[in-house]
């Protein structure tokens, strides 16, 4: 088992477990099994999350877990991530994606470049100074031309702004998933 090079998600997990305190709000953008929300509620003790889906068995099932887990800080919401501005009217220390399909769930309804490019410069806005974005992304076909769409963006950001990084493995199937980081380095918050 390797100690240092771990799975995407572990890593994204990582650099955001940095960033928060518990009095922090976080967005995980991509709801689906729930596992990026109840990090993010574990951290946040007296914050909230911000949950977003577009599947309503995966807000469902969350609620469910919520429930047994007593999980009281997460707002699960049955909508894209596109539309986070609706739901969420403060700063956030960090919003997460974790893009594709849900996991065990209907492999045709996967995250889009329009929708998951939307909802990053809505984060974008809504993330505070020193705040924190990441991105999993999987290169199936829909996710290749979303991950093509989201660097073309990323590339225009003024560097003095944001910082942003990819990491990937090099050594692994050509289908391994890549981690996208993004850190807000001013306090700018003008429209994107």
């Amino acid at each position: 088992m390797f100690s240092v090079v771990v799975k995407a998600t572990q890593m994204a997990q990582s650099f955001v477990e940095k960033k928060l305190c518990e009095y922090d709000n976080a967005v995980d953008a991509t709801l689906g099994n729930g596992n990026d929300t109840i990090f993010l509620s574990n951290i946040l003790k007296k914050g909230i999350v911000y949950s977003f889906d577009i599947q309503k068995i995966a807000v469902d099932n969350f609620k469910e877990t919520a429930g047994r887990l007593n999980i009281s800080n997460v707002i699960a919401v049955n909508d894209g991530h596109e539309n986070m501005d609706r739901y969420i009217n403060k700063s956030v220390k960090a919003v997460m994606f974790n893009l594709g399909y849900l996991p065990k769930g209907d492999i045709n309804i996967v995250t889009k470049a329009e929708t998951t490019l939307k909802a990053l410069k809505k984060g974008l806005n809504l993330l505070m100074t020193g705040g924190i974005i990441t991105i999993v992304a999987y290169p199936h076909e829909e996710g290749r031309r979303e991950r093509d769409e989201i660097f073309n963006y990323l590339k225009s950001l003024n560097p003095k702004d944001y910082a942003v990084m990819e990491i990937g493995f090099i050594n692994r199937y050509s289908n391994s998933p890549s981690v996208i980081v993004i850190e807000k380095n001013s306090s700018s918050r003008e429209d994107i």
